[in-house]
């Protein structure tokens, strides 16, 4: 069996499940925030998007994915532009997670930016990113914070 059909982490909001342990990955995002910011913003300054289309490759479920999306959104303080995020991982992935904490992580994300925030779009791509996942010239920026380092286990 490929590394790719099994390898998934726990889904849910349970004791063993990915939301609930995964510290580390949170503390490797806020280390990196720095040179995350730096790119969300100088990609804005430059092209001043009407729309900013972000892909987040092993997105996880749980608190980090929507850390990241968060620090994103909340990076530059000119006009808003439309936010379309795509949550990428693994089918084994439990989207259904992240998709019913959108509701109040929006309301939570208004309260912080207030109501200069632009629309914000979500989708969630099944698959693994050892193959094409979106359209040419689709994305303006591809984030993945805690997935690359299985580039070398695959086979």
């Amino acid at each position: 069996m490929k590394v790719v059909e099994v390898l998934h982490m726990n889904g849910g909001d349970g004791d063993i499940s990915y939301a609930n342990n995964s510290l580390v990955q949170r503390k490797v995002i806020l280390m990196t925030k720095p040179i995350t910011d730096q790119a969300i913003s100088d990609l804005y300054c430059s092209l001043f998007p009407e729309t900013l289309c972000i892909a987040d490759l092993g997105c996880s479920s749980g608190a980090n994915t929507f850390l990241v999306v968060s620090e994103l959104v909340k990076k530059h303080n000119l006009q808003s532009p439309e936010y379309y995020f795509r949550f990428n991982d693994l089918p084994g992935n439990d989207f259904n997670t992240i998709f019913r904490s959108l509701g109040e992580f929006e309301q939570n994300l208004k309260k912080q930016i207030g109501e200069g925030l632009g629309p914000c779009f979500f989708s969630g791509v099944a698959g693994s990113f050892y193959t094409r996942l979106f359209p040419s010239k689709s994305l303006h920026f591809v984030h993945s914070s805690y997935s690359l380092m299985w580039l070398s286990q695959v086979s």
